[in-house]
């Protein structure tokens, strides 16, 4: 329990207005885009590093828990306080500092909203590619800690990708930088690949410095309609393996398809088994090439029929019918857990088969979303968390998947993190000894399990 003289103490640091400890925004802040909920006894905005060190500080020497967040919106419970203490509201911290159009950087805090971000380098002919589905809400410094993807992971990668600099705070108080704007930079351990991903639970993150890109001259948006979901599976290889590197390609099977007709009508056909939704940018000529042997590619793997998208207007209604699948799912189910899966590309039609299995196997509804172009699979798993029999099954269901993905080469995470729903599964991957070397970093920098803790290890 937090003392009334610790809370003093925090408002003498960043302002009694950014204090909060009424029961209507604790409960505010105790939830996630997951089921899991974990309350907090403070949440505290801080306005610069300088706050968040002071506030680090009163939390490692009074051994009050801390966790950092953002806008909330990950899919693993990492954001959500199972220890109690504070929560360290990053939302204050929401400017960008600076585009850098000499160097292609940009600089900006934490808090900065990514959907904003990308619209403020778009308007100058420039490109940040990590586009997480959560970018309306999702945060930059969130994408970081989560180490977030997205559909044009395929092409461009996720966001340990784009990072050049971090300012971050120790779980001390050290205010640290790491980084700049050097294209170039192997000095010493690559500490900003240690903190990308960590989840909250080796520093705070409070500045951030990203690569950026020139804007794709031309994209082109393709529909591929299948009779059978193998062949739409089969496809992903079939592309991958003519050397063509799509910018995005989502696999939907059909009972996706007809509920996001049904949530947000775009247009997807709900008598067809699969499909795939593919996009391609760069030079104008380069476009259209890609576009015509990916289409012949889909022919080839039995695909009934290909869309193509004939303007941006149509390009757009597709992708905020992708986009749309969640909330889609979310309006017919009291639960929903969207897991994370990730394979090797050419092992996506056994993923997918696997799933299949699954859900008949365990009575459960499993409407298939994926990032297949690069083996990211987001089984989305439709239940009802009330009722305790079901549950039952979903918790089974989940675990063979995630057996399965390992079982074939994969991994238990492409973009949504290890967070609190994942950590029992961590051993699976690494084996003990690899779970102790990451204890042993999170004990050097962390010594007193004041950040996050309770998450990913």
């Amino acid at each position: 329990m937090i003392q009334i003289e610790i809370i003093n103490k925090l408002v003498d640091i960043v302002g009694k207005e950014h204090v909060r400890t009424d029961k209507e925004d604790l409960i505010i802040f105790s939830y996630d885009a997951t089921s899991m909920t974990g309350m907090p006894e403070a949440i505290v905005s801080p306005a610069n590093a300088e706050e968040v060190a002071e506030v680090i500080k009163l939390a490692n020497e009074k051994l009050i828990p801390v966790v950092p967040r953002g806008g909330g919106s990950n899919l693993s419970g990492g954001s959500i306080a199972t220890s109690g203490g504070i929560v360290l509201s990053m939302m204050r911290m929401n400017q960008i500092l600076e585009i850098d159009e000499e160097n292609l950087t940009a600089t900006l805090q934490p808090g900065v909203i990514t959907a904003d971000f990308n619209a403020t380098v778009d308007a100058r002919g420039l490109m940040y590619p990590p586009d997480p589905q959560s970018a309306s809400m999702s945060t930059m410094g969130g994408n970081v800690a989560e180490n977030a993807g997205g559909p044009r992971g395929v092409k461009y990668g996720v966001t340990k990708d784009y990072i050049l600099g971090l300012r971050v705070v120790m779980s001390n108080g050290d205010i640290v930088k790491v980084g700049g704007k050097m294209v170039k930079n192997v000095s010493g351990y690559d500490l900003i690949r240690l903190f990308t991903g960590s989840e909250g639970t080796l520093c705070v993150i409070t500045e951030i410095t990203v690569r950026l890109i020139p804007k794709p001259e031309a994209k082109k948006t393709m529909l591929a309609l299948f009779n059978s979901l193998d062949d739409a599976a089969n496809t992903v290889a079939g592309i991958i393996k003519r050397r063509i590197i799509p910018t995005t390609m989502e696999l939907m099977n059909q009972d996706a398809m007809t509920l996001i007709e049904e949530f947000k009508p775009v247009g997807f056909p709900t008598d067809a088994e699969g499909a795939l939704l593919i996009e391609v940018d760069g030079a104008l000529a380069d476009v259209e090439r890609q576009a015509d042997n990916i289409i012949e590619v889909c022919k080839d793997c039995g695909a009934s029929e290909v869309k193509v998208a004939q303007n941006a207007e149509e390009s757009a209604k597709l992708w905020a019918g992708r986009k749309a699948g969640f909330g889609a799912f979310t309006a017919k189910a009291f639960t929903v857990l969207a897991e994370d899966a990730t394979v090797p590309r050419s092992k996506v039609p056994d993923i997918v088969r696997r799933i299949q299995e699954i859900a008949k196997k365990y009575n459960v509804r499993i409407p298939i979303l994926g990032h297949t172009g690069d083996g990211n699979m987001h089984p989305n798993i439709m239940c009802d968390g009330r009722d305790p029999e079901e549950m039952k099954r979903v918790d089974a269901a989940i675990d063979e998947i995630f057996r399965a993905a390992l079982d074939l080469g994969g991994t238990l995470s492409g973009e949504h993190g290890i967070g609190h729903s994942k950590q029992k599964y961590m051993n699976w991957e690494f084996g003990e000894e690899g779970l102790n070397v990451m204890r042993s970093i999170k004990k050097a920098l962390d010594p007193n399990n004041i950040l996050n803790p309770g998450k990913m290890l």
